[in-house]
């Protein structure tokens, strides 16, 4: 055969389309547009609620030889924890007996005195109990999902609890699940205030001391704070009800040089093995609307016409 008459194209398995680096320009392009209009426009967020519905069952399946070998191990050991919880509670109810006996005359007594100063009666909440079902994904983060979302009537912003404190704060929800940042995630703040002192603040997550941590921010270096003081909500965020437990204070670093002082504290609440938690109903949909703001006044002259 004469050697012009070959065919000198490749086969085509050695064919190529665009080489590897137009491919990498193009999909680092299309991932930095699309992160980029799910943060400014949150175009991704039906799509992440449908994959979320999908995806439910599946995670169900998965969950369940965890939940297996856990009931397994919960019910070998369970006999003596249930065991030293009902002494800790005779303990715990020998000691609230007292302050118990008292709790309806002073409930009497302050609607008595908040209807003398014409004080309006504290909000009621409600709420609904849920579960724990995995920690979120993201390791950077301090993120727990529960098995309550839309479907249960699960709002954003809601608190969450458990049995010791506050746990943290409901940012996404889902129709059958719904996510829950913790008050040691370092992008997380609550309003509170020191029950010895009075003084409020603003505490943060904070990492920097160990994993489940916080840290009293933005208070003066003199400020009166001490070892073992008690941080409960303020409500003045109209999120978090009045009262409720955060932290206690752990450690003071008072510096000369400095202007605030560095306040390191302890949840109250079991941050990292918390089980059974309960969500309220944020304060905001009961109180009252902020009133409209008014423009400022447009500046006129002597003839009253408005000054350019």
């Amino acid at each position: 055969m004469p050697l012009g008459t070959l065919d000198r194209a490749p086969p085509p398995f050695f064919r190529q389309g665009p080489s590897a680096l137009s491919k990498l320009f193009v999909c680092s392009a299309l991932a930095l547009f699309l992160m980029v209009a799910d943060a400014r426009f949150k175009v991704m967020q039906p799509l992440r609620v449908a994959l979320a519905a999908l995806l439910y069952p599946v995670q169900w399946l998965a969950l369940q030889p965890v939940h297996l070998l856990q009931g397994g191990r919960d019910y070998f050991y369970g006999l003596n924890a249930a065991q030293r919880d009902k002494e800790e509670a005779f303990k715990r109810l020998g000691l609230q007996s007292l302050k118990a006996n008292q709790v309806d005359q002073l409930t009497l007594e302050n609607e008595r005195l908040r209807k003398l100063l014409e004080l309006r009666p504290r909000l009621p909440t409600s709420g609904i109990a849920a579960q724990v079902l995995y920690d979120s994904a993201d390791p950077y983060s301090r993120k727990v999902i529960i098995d309550k979302g839309l479907l249960d009537k699960v709002s954003n912003g809601a608190p969450v609890l458990d049995e010791r404190g506050v746990l943290g704060q409901v940012t996404r929800v889902y129709p059958m699940v719904s996510e829950v940042t913790l008050i040691t995630d370092r992008d997380h703040a609550i309003p509170v205030l020191n029950t010895r002192t009075g003084a409020r603040g603003v505490a943060f997550g904070d990492t920097s001391t160990h994993a489940d941590a916080m840290e009293l921010r933005y208070m003066a270096a003199n400020a009166d704070a001490s070892v073992g003081d008690l941080l409960t909500t303020s409500g003045v965020d109209g999120v978090y009800p009045p009262g409720l437990p955060v932290a206690r204070v752990e450690k003071v670093d008072r510096r000369v040089d400095a202007i605030f002082a560095r306040i390191y504290c302890v949840p109250a609440a079991v941050v990292a093995g918390a089980s059974h938690v309960l969500v309220l109903d944020p304060l905001s949909d009961k109180l009252p609307q902020r009133p409209a703001v008014e423009p400022p006044p447009v500046p006129r002259n002597k003839r009253g016409e408005a000054k350019p």
